[in-house]
């Protein structure tokens, strides 16, 4: 009886180990995994706008009577909205109002948004202008009186890129959402950091690293290594 009880202690030391191998391995992997899709998400080929650049647009195409695409760019460089839930807002979300919250379509959290008055101003004149069927509609619905697809949303902003010749190489949905995180950035100077911060948590990203690198500024830090040497 003595010599079945260290066999079966033995075993069930043998198969505590083995659980916890099969623990640490199942760790490791899914960090390895968050890992990768953080760092696929940060490296996603749109480039950001300049502000300046990103707000004359908004204001040529309200100029040259396309409201719609003048709407969409407003929104996503002042929200940082993902693309799915710029296409899922409806107006009478966003009409007349100085904040609004939506449940994120990736993540499922909640997000309240503040209006600028610059912004909820120009929400008022595109409904105006676009005289949509009512207050329900999605705010982006396509000639086909469908809401338009994330694709042919693409296919539009290259167009447009081509013809007021935007200064970005590649310009597409989420563009916008970079141009916001960049800017925001940008204006807090001393305390640019804490915006790093609330980037991060904002963009659902796993470290300040990965949003450096979303937004543009991981590739500068690198290049400006070799703005030091001289001959």
């Amino acid at each position: 009886m003595f010599t079945l009880s260290i066999s079966e202690c033995f075993l069930s030391n043998q198969l505590l180990r083995n659980n916890k191998v099969k623990l640490i391995f199942t760790f490791m992997c899914l960090t390895t995994k968050l890992n990768i899709m953080s760092l696929k998400y940060s490296n996603t080929t749109a480039d950001f706008l300049q502000w300046d650049e990103a707000m004359n647009l908004v204001r040529k195409l309200s100029r040259d009577g396309n409201y719609k695409m003048s709407l969409f760019i407003a929104i996503g460089c002042f929200t940082g909205f993902r693309i799915s839930d710029i296409l899922a807002l409806r107006w009478k979300q966003i009409l007349n109002v100085d904040e609004f919250t939506i449940i994120e379509h990736k993540t499922k959290k909640k997000r309240t948004i503040r209006v600028n008055p610059q912004l909820k101003a120009h929400i008022r004149e595109c409904y105006e202008r676009i005289n949509p069927v009512g207050i329900n509609a999605p705010i982006l619905i396509s000639q086909k009186k469908t809401v338009y697809s994330i694709q042919r949303i693409n296919d539009i902003l290259k167009e447009i890129k081509a013809k007021y010749k935007l200064k970005v190489n590649n310009f597409s949905c989420h563009s916008l959402r970079k141009t916001f995180g960049r800017q925001v950035y940008n204006m807090n100077g001393e305390n640019a950091e804490l915006a790093l911060v609330k980037l991060m948590e904002i963009f659902n990203h796993s470290s300040i690293t990965v949003t450096k690198r979303y937004i543009g500024l991981r590739k500068e830090e690198i290049l400006q290594t070799y703005d030091c040497l001289s001959f």
